[in-house]
């Protein structure tokens, strides 16, 4: 019964809500972001959007780890692609500035797109490699003077709740730009919203900040080793919710 009056609540309530809270919150970041650039005023709509939507969900976010993170430094964030609840528990609950890199075809979606682009956020073409190297070259020009960038190194969500392969995209930009990277594990976002579903479970979503990798030798056998550490810091504190 508690789970049909979800469903009901679900359809009925939020999803309606979605849409014009969405629309709100591009249509004020596309207006700030000019303004007040890179500063939490020109982020605070994203988060209270990311927080607002957990909230109507019943979704419960805990954080662990934030004292790993240092203020004015920029880092080369790396986590799980566990479902579309990442994106809301690391806008609405890692307290930097940040770019995220996501596919292309995200441009597309009418104002959310247009948002994205006027906060500098930056897409890749994955199809077109010449046009991915632009990206990434984008990318080093914005990360500066603490602005941060993260990535989901899988390249796509899970299936099966599991940690996939990691491309090697995060620790080539890391390794080019000598930044640090800091990996970070989601657990029982799986669990609240699985791939190719649209039915929400409420429950608990739990992000940990994992302490700093440096980098080291800018080679591609450096970059392999780097990404095989931090796929194993992620996985050594991955459980189901």
């Amino acid at each position: 019964m508690k789970r049909l009056l979800f469903d009901v609540y679900q359809w009925l309530i939020v999803i309606p809500l979605l849409v014009p809270v969405t629309a709100l919150t591009a249509i004020v970041t596309i207006i700030l972001s000019p303004i007040v650039p890179n500063s939490e005023l020109a982020y605070w709509p994203a988060r209270m959007w990311a927080r607002i939507i957990c909230k109507l969900l019943f979704i419960k976010v805990e954080v662990r780890g934030l004292e790993h993170i240092q203020k004015g430094q920029s880092y080369v964030f790396v986590c799980n692609h566990q479902s579309l609840f990442d994106v809301f528990v690391i806008y609405g609950w890692l307290p930097v500035i940040f770019k995220w890199v996501m596919k292309a075809e995200l441009r597309h979606i009418p104002l959310v797109g247009k948002a994205c682009d006027s906060a500098g956020h930056i897409f890749i073409n994955r199809a077109n490699p010449k046009a991915a190297q632009r990206s990434i070259v984008e990318a080093e020009q914005k990360l500066r003077n603490g602005v941060s960038v993260v990535l989901f190194p899988e390249g796509t969500r899970t299936y099966t709740g599991t940690v996939g392969n990691f491309k090697r995209g995060a620790f080539v930009l890391a390794t080019d730009l000598s930044l640090p990277i800091v990996p970070m594990t989601l657990n029982g976002a799986f669990e609240r919203l699985r791939r190719n579903s649209v039915r929400v479970n409420p429950g608990r979503i739990e992000l940990v900040v994992h302490p700093a990798v440096m980098v080291r030798e800018n080679t591609e056998d450096g970059q392999k080793e780097l990404a095989k550490e931090c796929r194993e810091i992620i996985v050594a504190a991955a459980h189901p919710l």
